[in-house]
């Protein structure tokens, strides 16, 4: 590759500089005044509550059983992690997948991301991304030297106050296909969801699966919360699709699997075609990953695979635990003309503030701050709520159309949502003095 020109360059750098700035703003500021506020945390996504018992074994055992798991292990993933992430889901993905070929480890769900990035986007290269999206697709693409080609999903509104659902944002197929262009080298799918929490239906997956193999693009397709669905839906993973295993990135996520986040592991799976050049990256990066962290993850899969399909299914019963306490927010959130919208996956759900934009538009910000942002900081100093505006989850044109919806993460301990009633209660009496 030729270097780059001083001018190129520092537009480059301070492109990707910007975009990471406002992602690092809003957190530090969020978590400042959370601190500062005493305010229940409904804004980060992480339970707040422990991991599942076999977890927590596994990880005493790993870390207090065969001393050789201080040491490395395999560059690409632990051989027993590897051999029973094939194994699991070559059954699920409908593949014989081998563990040294169609398996990576990584940091993460965030590693297996930039390593994808770094190793497929080059100079030059479109990569589309879908709307909301988590906020660290658009800086991992202009990192890699690539440039973000945005598509938004369109709500198509419930009738006059019934709550909206996550399935009725859809993507336009015209607006779709009009954003592939001979550049465009990746697509980056997230479903379900996050911040939306929408599960994409097998006609939507469709769609962008005959798009990408009409125009020869790889599909990134972030997975994490694959276990998480409610209400009957169905995760299916564009991978099972017909000709789309040999160009999809399969990425998933210890950390959403098995509520452990802090542990850090993910995987990628996928044709060896593409996964030698994820290897590459990660054997000059990181290099490996914890060896004991794996060994737990493995040891939880082999758990897990013995169960999996019956009623003690941790897959089965985790999701079924959690609908329980979205069902909880949603109700509570609508006691306070909150309009919660209906996450079919994920942590996460979005709600409505257009109500309050109406009644108070004039809210302490700066001048070209978004309204959501505004009112969550009104939200967390006066209310004592934390929750996150959700136009950070949307390029800096487009964010002005979204800044009337806030995200909160129900993925928390009863005492936190009890917490958050309680809040709530007072704010519902001030409403009504």
């Amino acid at each position: 590759m030729e270097p780059k020109d001083s001018g190129t360059s520092f537009e480059f750098t301070t492109g990707v500089l910007l975009c990471f700035s406002r992602t690092l703003n809003f957190g530090v500021v969020f978590t400042k005044l959370a601190s500062e506020c005493d305010a229940v945390n409904l804004g980060q996504g992480f339970p707040d509550f422990p991991p599942p018992d076999f977890a927590v074994e596994a990880f005493q055992h790993a870390v207090s059983g065969d001393f050789m798991l201080n040491q490395y292990t395999m560059a690409f993933g632990y051989p027993p992690l590897t051999k029973i992430l094939a194994s699991f889901f070559g059954k699920l993905l409908g593949q014989e997948l081998h563990p040294l070929e169609n398996v990576l480890v990584t940091v993460g769900a965030y590693g297996a991301l930039f390593t994808a990035f770094q190793a497929l986007v080059d100079e030059g290269d479109e990569v589309i991304i879908i709307e909301p999206s988590f906020d660290c697709y658009e800086p991992m693409t202009l990192m890699a030297g690539g440039r973000p080609v945005f598509v938004s999903l369109k709500l198509t509104p419930t009738k006059d106050r019934e709550l909206d659902s996550s399935s009725a944002w859809q993507l336009d197929p015209t607006e779709l296909a009009s954003k592939f262009t001979s550049r465009t080298k990746a697509l980056i799918l997230n479903t379900p969801n996050n911040p939306l929490g929408k599960v994409f239906s097998k006609a939507e997956l469709e769609l962008v699966a005959s798009l990408c193999q009409q125009h020869d693009v790889v599909c990134i397709s972030d997975e994490v919360y694959q276990w998480l669905v409610y209400d009957g839906c169905q995760h299916i993973s564009i991978a099972t699709l017909p000709g789309m295993w040999e160009r999809t990135l399969t990425i998933g996520s210890a950390g959403k699997t098995f509520s452990v986040t802090g542990w850090k592991v993910g995987w990628v799976l996928g044709p060896d075609r593409l996964l030698k050049h994820l290897r590459t990256v990660h054997q000059n990066s990181v290099f490996h990953c914890p060896t004991q962290n794996q060994a737990a993850v493995a040891q939880s899969f082999q758990r897990e695979q013995l169960h999996f399909g019956q009623p003690s299914s941790y897959f089965l019963q985790f999701p079924q635990a959690m609908q329980r306490k979205r069902d909880h927010m949603i109700q509570s959130l609508q006691s306070v003309g909150l309009r919660p919208v209906i996450s079919q996956g994920s942590y996460f759900l979005i709600t409505d503030i257009s109500d309050f934009k109406s009644r108070m538009p004039d809210l302490p910000g700066a001048v070209d701050e978004p309204y959501d942002s505004r009112f969550v900081k009104w939200m967390i100093k006066n209310k004592g709520l934390v929750a996150i505006p959700v136009s950070i989850f949307y390029s800096q044109s487009h964010q002005k159309h979204v800044d009337h919806y806030i995200r909160f993460c129900f993925v928390k301990d009863e005492s936190t949502l009890q917490a958050m009633d309680k809040k709530l209660q007072e704010w519902k009496a001030e409403l009504g003095a």
